[in-house]
């Protein structure tokens, strides 16, 4: 029920309805010079929130609404690792909207605080940012407690990092290992990442009982998670267990590493007296020094991993014992992956067809 009076030289509607308990509320707005401009208001608060308690929700602010989202809709359906994402997005958006409320976010409004976030951060951070947000924002206009969406058509802008080399080629490889300190941690960890081409979280989810030096195989069945410091944690996929036979230099050089340290079978052995395993920033730093030092084009360390695909593939190992010595799910994902060089290497073997056929017909 809506009703109008005047107070002073204004006028006022006041519409009255049930909230979600069934308690009678009542909403009301003053300041209109006319009753027609009041009447106006009025009719259009109802035909936007129907029943009228969205109205009071676009008091909420945003973060807030935020937060009681994720809790809702992410923390039971996504990984823990995941929703560390959704909850690193709120805090970043405390810094950018800080007590705004869902009512007063403009279009303009919400493109200046994204456009303030991209100066400090990559393009695909700030592309992470306003997807989950978004998504949120999505949800208050379903329920109607905004009537527009303050994030249709916003651009997306931010630092663009540098660009580095994905892979080394073969001397540089050799180089790299040749130069290695394997009795240092870090150095063993890029070792082990240039001859295995396991990822990083395998590799410092590696314990004693992974490793078997005499049959020179290493067991990939499982990873660490070393950005959010939960533990041992499944591996990316359930093809990624498996077995990696090494050479007689990477067991040499594991032997020389294991001796005189004292760890349980169960135990990380990259993990540190103090019981800290390097982050991912940590051993880039390291092997960017590393290359730095030695003269070597930067990679990252998960450029490793496509250097060593890419050296097997080169020294003519077939494209199924990359794609399980890497742990893909398909051999599909190799050859998307490493498609410039397989494309080159079939050049190669066209050239080798025709030299063969050549020498048949003499």
């Amino acid at each position: 029920m809506v009703s109008y009076r005047k107070r002073g030289n204004a006028w006022q509607y006041e519409i009255s309805y049930k909230d979600h308990n069934g308690q009678y509320k009542k909403l009301r707005k003053s300041g209109f010079l006319l009753k027609s401009e009041a009447i106006l208001a009025a009719s259009k608060i109802q035909t936007e929130h129907p029943n009228l308690t969205t109205v009071k929700s676009g008091s909420e602010s945003l973060v807030s609404y935020y937060q009681r989202w994720i809790s809702v809709y992410k923390k039971h359906a996504v990984t823990p690792i995941t929703y560390n994402k959704y909850e690193n997005t709120a805090q970043h958006a405390i810094e950018l909207f800080g007590n705004l409320k869902l009512k007063d976010l403009t279009k303009l409004l919400y493109q200046e605080r994204l456009n303030k976030f991209a100066e400090t951060h990559a393009r695909r951070t700030v592309s992470c940012f306003h997807k989950q947000l978004r998504a949120c924002i999505l949800e208050a206009l379903d329920e109607k407690i905004i009537t527009t969406d303050p994030t249709r058509k916003a651009v997306i802008t931010g630092h663009e990092r540098p660009k580095i080399a994905k892979t080394l080629n073969y001397a540089d490889w050799a180089k790299l290992l040749a130069n290695l300190d394997t009795s240092q941690i870090g150095e063993m960890i890029i070792y082990l990442a240039a001859v295995t081409g396991m990822r990083y979280g395998e590799i410092v989810g590696l314990t004693p009982n992974d490793i078997d030096l005499d049959q020179h195989i290493i067991s990939v069945n499982k990873a660490w998670d070393y950005k959010y410091k939960t533990g041992f944690m499944k591996t990316k996929t359930p093809s990624s267990i498996r077995e990696i036979t090494i050479d007689s230099v990477t067991v040499r050089q594991l032997k020389n590493f294991e001796s005189g340290r004292s760890l349980s079978a169960n135990q990380p052995i990259f993990m540190n007296t103090k019981n800290h395993i390097l982050v991912s920033a940590e051993i880039n730093k390291l092997l960017t020094d590393k290359l730095t030092t030695l003269g070597i084009p930067r990679i990252t360390f998960h450029g490793l991993r496509h250097t060593h695909a890419s050296i097997l593939l080169y020294k003519g190992v077939s494209v199924l014992s990359v794609s399980r010595r890497l742990g893909h799910s398909n051999i599909t994902t190799t050859q998307s992956t490493y498609l410039h060089i397989i494309k080159e290497l079939e050049s190669q073997d066209q050239d080798k067809i025709i030299s063969i056929l050549e020498n048949t017909s003499k």
